[in-house]
């Protein structure tokens, strides 16, 4: 019998895992239509008064997703208000969804790595993740990776899709 050789072990290839940058903490979604008339309708002093009684504690040192489900027309104002009362409390806020949320903090992380022992080398981003890695956390890593990896790839070193390969000088 041969002996079985793991070629992707001994190849060059980096693997970006975008769940290495996953980032540790409670996520919470506040849906603002729980505080407007029938869901729809913003009476500013019922809906300041919601805010003053609500306890803003629970969600301290958590990451905030602000949204309304309802199609209620809010004006921005009701928005930057909760982030106000939110501040003291939430390590981050941010208007959207869980996934706005995600997105958003990939992106504060992902600009900040040094992308150059990525240079000149084949990168292969892991596409199979057990956390909820946002679609736009694999463009903006992409990106970043583009103008020092070598080739680019997609997936899993057994089934990769190519994405990029740097052009021949």
């Amino acid at each position: 019998m041969e002996e079985i050789i793991n070629k992707v072990a001994n190849s060059a290839l980096e693997v970006f895992d975008l769940e290495d940058y996953y980032p540790k903490g409670i996520r919470v979604q506040i849906d603002i239509s729980q505080w407007l008339l029938e869901g729809f309708l913003l009476k500013e002093k019922d809906f300041r008064e919601y805010l003053k009684n609500h306890d803003w504690s629970q969600y301290q040192d958590q990451y905030v997703a602000v949204h309304c489900s309802t199609d209620a027309i809010i004006p921005a104002w009701a928005l930057i208000l909760v982030s106000v009362h939110l501040a003291p409390f939430a390590k981050k806020v941010v208007n959207g969804t869980i996934e706005d949320l995600d997105a958003s903090l990939y992106e504060e992380i992902l600009s900040t790595i040094d992308y150059s022992a990525y240079k000149g080398k084949p990168v292969i981003v892991k596409g199979c993740s057990r956390k909820p890695v946002p679609m736009r956390a694999y463009i903006l890593a992409t990106t970043h990776l583009q103008p020092f990896a070598r080739s680019i790839m997609y997936g899993e070193a057994c089934s990769a899709v190519p994405l990029y390969k740097e052009s021949k000088k």
